[in-house]
């Protein structure tokens, strides 16, 4: 999930506005994660990819 759909529980606002101390942290903290930036769209599709090419290696290996 990326920061930018998250509420806040200290201040009930959206993490990406960053009104209170918790929320800035958070903000950077996922910022700084390679996965925080990935759109939901992106990780739907990386997981799609995974399941087809998982499926393609099963069918791969079974016997004639």
């Amino acid at each position: 999930m990326t920061y930018d759909r998250l509420v806040c529980a200290n201040c009930a606002a959206p993490v990406s506005e960053g009104r209170c101390p918790v929320c800035r942290a958070n903000r950077q903290r996922m910022q700084q994660s390679p996965w925080g930036n990935l759109s939901p769209f992106a990780l739907v599709t990386l997981f799609l990819l995974l399941v087809a090419t998982a499926a393609a290696l099963v069918l791969a290996h079974q016997p004639a």
